[in-house]
């Protein structure tokens, strides 16, 4: 009788590689889909409506969405209003203690863009999130409605479900080196 060989905790010969990572790979994606731990960055007034939405009304968590204090615990980074030059390296700090994988809901004209106070070069805000950190989702808006935010949301949901959980994903590493913020 010969002995099976294990590899990665799932057993080599028993079924074809493919129906197991299929299955494997459903499932992880499925998990992650319905249950995003949210980190937010309210740094003006979008952080109202940010309220808003995590309130009894709206209820982000109908949809698996549970806010975290600790961004070692967070899947998003939900980035509300408006980024000062002295709060970008924390931002990117905490995009960095993030594990993977991590994704960003920038929220906001403000965050999208600079909005009122940043018109391309300001001396005081960064025109866009995108400028310090990788955003996979935005909502515009000044403030944006709680609707639209639970819209991005979904978005971003329907995003994680369409990744293959059994592709490793790499860390982002150097990001903004090339668009150094002042």
């Amino acid at each position: 009788m010969t002995r099976k060989r294990y590899e990665m905790g799932i057993l080599e010969n028993a079924l074809p590689e493919y129906a197991v990572f299929s299955r494997l790979d459903r499932l992880i994606s499925w998990a992650r889909e319905n249950s995003i731990a949210y980190l937010t960055m309210d740094l003006a007034c979008c952080g109202v409506e940010m309220l808003q939405v995590s309130g009894g009304r709206f209820d982000i968590e109908r949809f698996g969405s549970v806010p975290q204090v600790s961004p070692r615990h967070a899947d998003l980074m939900i980035v509300a209003g408006t980024i000062t030059y002295k709060m970008a390296p924390l931002l990117r700090r905490l995009y960095g203690e993030m594990p993977l994988p991590k994704y960003v809901l920038s929220m906001g004209s403000c965050s999208n863009c600079g909005g009122l106070f940043s018109w391309e070069y300001s001396y005081s805000s960064v025109s866009g999130a995108d400028k310090i950190i990788p955003v996979d989702v935005f909502v515009p808006g000044c403030p944006p409605r709680p609707e639209a935010v639970l819209h991005g949301l979904l978005a971003l949901r329907k995003r994680i479900a369409s990744r293959h959980a059994a592709v490793r994903e790499e860390a982002p590493g150097e990001w903004g080196k090339e668009r150094a913020v002042k």
